[in-house]
């Protein structure tokens, strides 16, 4: 890429340029091609530009589809920033994640109209269908006044490449107007984490970030317009930022794979194979799924050539599955959080090597322009020739998020000052995750330094699980432990509530995958010296035969 590129849609702009009527995206209903989603898009910037200031939240309460992705890059048209909030979560939560964005715009679909009625903020609902039918009579109206031929045959007429996308779609002046005012540090998305108090925490990144991070992304995986990304990440999960920015840097084609898919071994295969999928950048729980279903065993995408898996330790077992299926496929290990632009190592698989069950697959080396190190408790730098000593993983460079959006407080304890840099300013995120190094360099991951723990592909603050218990009637106290080897949550309560009237009630105000596995109720929570509660005394009695 020769050109400086500052702004996401100018990746987006560039492939429609050089690939109009490439499929850009599909799901199973729809392929949209990149002309017809700049066009489009545009369409839905300048409507949404009366309502969405520069730089302000536009929220989604969708599932994703090639609709969605329209709409979302029409809010990045219109100056804003995009935030998809997770359908499947309680109310509570949603209305949570509402409170901390305080959208203008709120955009959903019919299936979830309902439930997103019952959110409270003072902006505006659109539902996603009548934005878009708006932007089409839109467009439909400017073709009229300027006799423009809807007839996709007329563009053929051209040379190919002759005439650039600008000249035959110029930027509609209020738009042209927003681009100019925008700089590449203005926020593309905020993606919700989850926080120890019980608020989710909402971590904004910029265009420059992105930008950068995916034209390193993309040379690791070799990725071309001939290529097609299986996205399986929702829109609310970073993991989908590198199938999508992938697509648009590349003009290879992002096909949607629904959410409900991965319930359904056979339909997932299925689809796999019919697109003609050829790379996989998934979660490890998604690619466990497929490998215990024996999905891949019924019908294997023999074009997938190569898998990246993130989120979580990838089981070598599993792995072993995938292996024997697509022997030939390149297979990455991703590492990193959501507040550094999706990954800040990798480590590719040697294609030659059996790994054994108990062996670890490391984190590996920093991607380009990426600044990876360890600190010790006494903030002194590890040496990566020393594989004896842990450290905390922190990280640096234009990778790291802005911050927690509209949470200062939480920003400064996390995002902070190199402590081994007193000369200029140098801003790094501290992962919170412990680290070493292995004997070629490899940085590996060892575990969390607090009780933030990683569970069937997401990072839970045990915190957020312990608020939001202790926020029910009839509960004094509450602890929540993480067993890893068995991946269990594991919830201590004192009260008088019943255990299963709680269970029922926490499985309404907390998602899926933060509901506890066991919840264990005791008449007084162990305390140490300290008058802490004593987790190592819960560990204890949850390993004891009375409590299985």
């Amino acid at each position: 890429m020769s050109e400086y590129i500052h702004n996401i849609l100018e990746l987006l702009e560039r492939s429609a340029e050089r690939f109009p009527d490439r499929p850009a995206f599909g799901d199973p209903d729809k392929d949209i091609t990149f002309r017809e989603l700049v066009r489009k898009a545009r369409a839905v910037g300048e409507l949404l530009s009366k309502d969405v200031a520069i730089e302000s939240p536009v929220a989604f309460y969708l599932e994703k589809s090639v609709d969605a992705v329209t709409a979302m890059f029409g809010a990045v048209y219109a100056g804003g920033f995009y935030s998809f909030i997770d359908v499947r979560q309680p109310a509570a939560r949603a209305q949570k994640v509402v409170d901390v964005l305080e959208p203008a715009v709120l955009i959903t679909d019919e299936e979830n109209a309902g439930k997103a009625a019952e959110l409270a903020f003072s902006g505006k609902r659109i539902l996603l269908k009548d934005l878009l039918a708006q932007a089409e009579e839109s467009l439909q109206k400017n073709n009229k006044m300027t006799g423009v031929s809807e007839d996709p045959a007329a563009s053929e007429e051209k040379a190919e490449g002759a005439q650039g996308l600008e000249e035959r779609q110029p930027l509609p002046a209020v738009l042209d107007g927003i681009r100019r005012n925008m700089p590449d540090t203005a926020p593309l998305y905020v993606n919700f984490t989850s926080g120890s108090t019980g608020t989710p925490k909402g971590v904004a990144v910029c265009h420059r970030s992105v930008i950068e991070f995916i034209a390193h992304f993309v040379p690791l995986f070799h990725i071309t317009e001939e290529d097609v990304m299986g996205n399986q990440a929702p829109f609310d999960f970073d993991v989908s930022v590198k199938d999508i920015y992938s697509g648009l840097y590349t003009g290879a084609k992002v096909q949607i794979i629904p959410r409900e898919y991965f319930s359904n071994p056979t339909q997932l295969m299925d689809y796999l194979c019919g697109k003609k999928t050829t790379v996989l950048i998934w979660a490890v729980s998604a690619m466990c799924f497929v490998s215990i279903m024996n999905a891949l065993d019924y019908r294997t995408p023999g074009t997938v050539r190569a898998v990246g898996f993130s989120g979580e330790v990838m089981p070598i077992k599993q792995l072993n599955v995938w292996k024997k299926y697509l022997p030939d496929a390149m297979y990455v290990n991703l590492y990193g959080p959501t507040e550094i632009t999706c990954n800040c190592t990798y480590y590719v698989l040697d294609p030659q090597k059996e790994y054994g069950l108990e062996e670890i697959i490391p984190a590996g080396i920093a991607f380009e322009n990426e600044k990876v190190f360890l600190l010790n408790e006494e903030n002194q730098e590890v040496d990566p020739s020393d594989t004896a000593s842990e450290g905390e993983i922190c990280v640096g460079g234009t990778c790291v998020a802005l911050g927690y959006y509209r949470d200062p407080e939480r920003t400064d304890a996390a995002f902070v000052q190199n402590p081994l840099n007193d000369r200029y300013p140098e801003r790094i995120y501290r992962t919170g995750d412990i680290g070493r190094y292995d004997a070629k360099g490899n940085l590996i991951y060892v575990s969390r330094k607090d009780f933030q723990i990683k569970h069937l592909g997401h990072r839970i603050e045990l915190g957020e699980v312990e608020a939001d218990t202790m926020a029910r009637d009839g509960v004094s106290r509450a602890c929540c432990i993480y067993d890893a080897k068995k991946k269990r949550l594991i919830l201590f309560y004192t009260g008088e509530r019943e255990r299963k009237d709680l269970e029922k009630e926490l499985r309404e105000v907390l998602p899926p995958f933060m509901v506890p596995n066991k919840t264990i109720r005791l008449e007084s929570m162990p305390l140490n010296k300290n008058g802490k509660i004593d987790r190592h005394a819960l560990e204890a009695i949850y390993q004891a035969p009375a409590a299985r």
